[in-house]
């Protein structure tokens, strides 16, 4: 008797069940690993936050970069996430027939999903050698900065918080006052 087995979707799967309408409108959802899944609702401080994490992007790469806000990373034959905030190189319009197949940096802001995004989003950022991958984390109001992939796991990760400062790889000129993301309410 053989053993059961989960079907796996590809990126390709994934795109023509969409062209198809099999999801609902507004129905937030990405391929990770080959299983589609589904996406918790955004609330308001989420998405405050991503809108923060973009505005400080956006000054530190300028316009030679295309900061993107939860757009799919075609990362592998398997799994096309949509991170919450994504710095890749060119503009919009490089990507108008295909999406980007890596990123300079991947933000996730994160409460309910910390320990998701830490281990299987961590794992598949590592996986695709996404070099910076910053997790705001918003249980602790720090910053955790991934870095060193290998391996499927990241071999650096330090915590920054709002009195600090970071660069991204990608541009070690621009330093970002998190002070300016943790902004008191």
């Amino acid at each position: 008797m053989k053993a059961i087995e989960m079907r796996r979707w590809t990126r390709e799967d994934y795109n023509k069940m969409a062209s198809a309408g099999l999801f609902t409108p507004g129905e937030r959802v990405e391929l990770v690993d080959g299983e589609i899944l589904r996406m918790t609702p955004q609330g308001s401080v989420h998405a405050t936050f991503i809108q923060l994490v973009y505005d400080e992007l956006r000054l530190a790469f300028g316009p030679a970069f295309s900061i993107r806000m939860q757009l799919p990373v075609a990362l592998s034959p398997d799994s096309e996430p949509e991170p919450d905030v994504a710095v890749v190189s060119g503009t919009a319009l490089n990507y108008l027939h295909a999406h980007p197949a890596t990123a300079l940096l991947i933000v996730e802001v994160s409460d309910t999903t910390l320990e998701y995004d830490r281990r299987r989003k961590g794992s598949l950022y590592a996986r695709a050698g996404i070099r910076d991958y910053w997790i705001v984390n918003l249980i602790d109001r720090c910053i955790e900065v991934h870095r060193e992939p290998n391996q499927g796991a990241y071999g650096s990760c330090q915590r920054f918080f709002a009195g600090d400062a970071i660069a991204p790889l990608a541009n070690l000129e621009a330093v970002i006052p998190l002070a300016n993301i943790f902004r008191q309410e």
